[in-house]
C-alpha cells in the first residue's frame, strides 16, 4: 500500500501542490525522536506557559468540555453508563457515624463527551500498521491496554489557545460535510483580529454544530462540518499542539473525497503528534468574544489509554 504525502512549494507568493509516493518511513521517526510517546506535547515548555499566563487579563475561568450523561451522543456503538450502588457503600462507622456513597463507570473512557484522542487512537494501516512514530501495532496492542503510546506518557497543557468562529464568519452554523479551508481560517481570524498561530498553540474551531447536543442526537452523529486535510496540513506548519471543536470528529465527515475515511486523523495523530479534542462547548467562548485565552488540560493519567475525558478550562 503506497502512501502519498502533498508537498507544499512557495513560489512568488502562490502556493504550488504537487503529489510524490513516499514510503512509509517518510513519517517517522517523529521530530521528537524515534523513542518519542509524547507527539506535540512536548512543545508545553515554561516559555508557552508563561505566555499563557500573559493572555489572562480579567480573570477569567470557564470549562469549555460537557457534562458526561448517558443523554449524550455517542460515537457507533459506544457506551455510557453511571451506576450507584442503590444504596449506602458503607457506614454508619465510628461514634460520628460516617456513611458514604460510591459509583461504577462503564464507558469507553477516552472516547465519549469531550474527548482528547491519544497518539495510540489512530493508525496507518498497510503492509505493516503502524501508529504515530512509527510504532508497529502488534506491539502497542496489550489486554491490559496500550503497551505503547498511552496517555499517561503525555506531558500537561498549559499554552496559549485561539478559537477560530466560523459561525460569525458564515453568518450561520455550519452544514454537515461542509468543509474549512485555509482560505476560511485566515479569514476567520482576521475578521477576529487574531494574531496568528505560533508553535504550541491550541486552534479551536466554533462551527455550531453543538447546538444540535442531546436536542438531535442523530443529526449530531451524521456527519459534521470540519477541516479538511489542507487545512490540517496547514495547521501543523504552524506548529500547533491541538486541534479541537465542538464537533464529534474535528474533521469534516462525510469527507469531500469519498475514498477517505477520517485521513484528518491520521494526518494529525499518527504522522505528526499532533492531539485532537473533540466535542469542546465552543459556544461559550464565542459568546464571551474570547478568541484567545489560556489553554488549560491536563489527559487523566490512565496507563495504556487511546484517550481521556477530563475538564478542559479557557481562562482569560
Amino acid at each position: 500500500m503506497k502512501r502519498y504525502l502533498v508537498k507544499i512549494a512557495v513560489l512568488a507568493g502562490m502556493v504550488v501542490f504537487s503529489g510524490q509516493a513516499l514510503a512509509a518511513e517518510d513519517w517517522y521517526p517523529s521530530r521528537f525522536g524515534a523513542d518519542d510517546q509524547a507527539g506535540a506535547t512536548n512543545l508545553m515548555t515554561s516559555a508557552k506557559a508563561l505566555q499563557a499566563v500573559g493572555l489572562i487579563k480579567t480573570g477569567t475561568v470557564m470549562p469549555i468540555g460537557r457534562t458526561y450523561e448517558a443523554a449524550m451522543p455517542l460515537f457507533g456503538s459506544r457506551v455510557f453508563a453511571v451506576r450507584g450502588t442503590g444504596g449506602l457503600a458503607g457506614g454508619p462507622f465510628g461514634s460520628n457515624k460516617v456513611i458514604w456513597m460510591d459509583d461504577f463507570l462503564a464507558t469507553e473512557i477516552g472516547q465519549v463527551g469531550t474527548q482528547f484522542d491519544g497518539l495510540g487512537h489512530i493508525g496507518v494501516g498497510g503492509d505493516t500498521d503502524r501508529f504515530y512514530n512509527g510504532h508497529e501495532a502488534s506491539t502497542i496492542f496489550g489486554t491490559g491496554g496500550l503497551q505503547k503510546l498511552g496517555v499517561e506518557h503525555l506531558k500537561p497543557f498549559f499554552t496559549r489557545g485561539v478559537l477560530i468562529d466560523m459561525v460569525a464568519l458564515r453568518g450561520r452554523n455550519m452544514n454537515v460535510g461542509e468543509e474549512i479551508t485555509v482560505a476560511d481560517i485566515e479569514a476567520a481570524m482576521a475578521k477576529q483580529g487574531t494574531a496568528d498561530f505560533g508553535e504550541g498553540d491550541v486552534a479551536i474551531f466554533h462551527t455550531g454544530h453543538g447546538a444540535l447536543w442531546i436536542k438531535d442526537n442523530a443529526a449530531f452523529n451524521s456527519g459534521a462540518p470540519g477541516i479538511g486535510l489542507e487545512a490540517a496540513r496547514y495547521l501543523i506548519g504552524k506548529g500547533v499542539a491541538l486541534v479541537g471543536s465542538d464537533t464529534w470528529p474535528v474533521e469534516v465527515v462525510p469527507n469531500p473525497d469519498s475514498n477517505l475515511a477520517f485521513p484528518v486523523h491520521q494526518e494529525l495523530l499518527a504522522k505528526n503528534g499532533v492531539f485532537i479534542h473533540e466535542n469542546l462547548a465552543t459556544e461559550r467562548l464565542a459568546e464571551a468574544g474570547a478568541f484567545e485565552f489560556a489553554y488549560i488540560f491536563s489527559p487523566l493519567p490512565v496507563k495504556g489509554a487511546t484517550g481521556s475525558p477530563g475538564a478542559p478550562l479557557a481562562a482569560w
